[in-house]
């Protein structure tokens, strides 16, 4: 016998199959922001000798002031990479103001699991400090599987999954540590323009925000070539924030009018000894 069903009950298995395909089409969209960009008006690319990614602006400044607290804390580069890798896995290096239950941020930390209120989660600075606070007590995290030292951190169902993301967090550490100089280019439409209304330029509230991530003091002097490209690095994720148009160091420079393709250009006047932003 071949069931008939009414009107009604069609229209709603109609409704539910569409918001099926639309909540699953934006998770899809979610799980793969990471590596390609979907507006090509504003974003950034790391380029480094083992591979290029492509990041939102927004994921380039989680990824700066993660770097940022690392090198403040005195942190090799391993710690970095296992933080890369398991906010890649948690958020996509995305500042989430939602969760599983009441996680929140890039790390998907929970208040009530004692890693602070949520609007403290909230700061990529401080979720990153509580972070770093908790990987620096497991045994040997410099030496064990990545994925071993993340899941000692985080607790989470599945640890194993934190591993896939290994690769492509070694190049975003290699580039935001300015181990590997002028490897992130981000472009945006200059300030002022249709799709950018101008910001008030604030470079003096740029240094205040690198000092804050970098610690109490810290100016835009570059004691090596690594700081210095680390502080470049910052300044360029956060050039959109900050209404920044150029940054000039270490003989080269960039300017907000290269656009996409602009990148780092060679800049004979670029000071090797400090950072210069305008």
């Amino acid at each position: 016998m071949r069931r008939r069903f009414s009107r009604g009950v069609i229209a709603i298995i109609a409704i539910v199959t569409v918001l099926a395909v639309a909540i699953t089409v934006g998770v899809f969209v979610l799980i793969n922001r990471i590596g390609t960009l979907t507006d090509a008006g504003d974003g950034c690319t790391v380029t480094t000798p083992d591979g290029t990614l492509d990041l939102e602006i927004e994921q380039a400044q989680v990824s700066a002031a993660i770097a940022g607290v690392a090198h403040r804390r005195k942190l090799p580069e391993r710690a970095v990479v296992i933080a890369y890798a398991t906010g890649i896995q948690e958020s996509k290096l995305y500042n989430l103001p939602f969760g599983d239950r009441d996680s929140v941020g890039v790390f998907q930390q929970r208040p009530s699991q004692g890693w602070g209120t949520p609007e403290q989660l909230l700061d990529p600075v401080y979720a990153a400090g509580k972070f770093f606070s908790a990987l620096v007590k497991v045994k040997d995290y410099r030496k064990i599987p990545l994925h071993e030292a993340a899941q000692e951190v985080q607790r989470s169902a599945d640890g194993s999954l934190y591993a896939q993301h290994e690769e492509n967090a070694k190049i975003l550490a290699a580039a935001f540590t300015g181990r590997v100089p002028h490897a992130v280019h981000c472009w945006f439409p200059p300030e002022g323009s249709e799709e950018t209304p101008a910001p008030s330029p604030a470079p003096g509230k740029a240094e205040r925000e690198l000092a804050r991530t970098l610690g109490a003091g810290t100016t835009l002097a570059a004691s090596s070539r690594r700081r210095g490209w680390l502080i470049t690095t910052w300044s360029l994720a956060h050039a959109q924030k900050y209404g920044l148009r150029t940054i000039r160091y270490d003989g080269r420079a960039w300017s907000v009018t290269g656009g996409k393709e602009g990148g780092w250009q060679p800049d004979a006047g670029a000071s090797a000894d400090r950072v210069r932003i305008s």
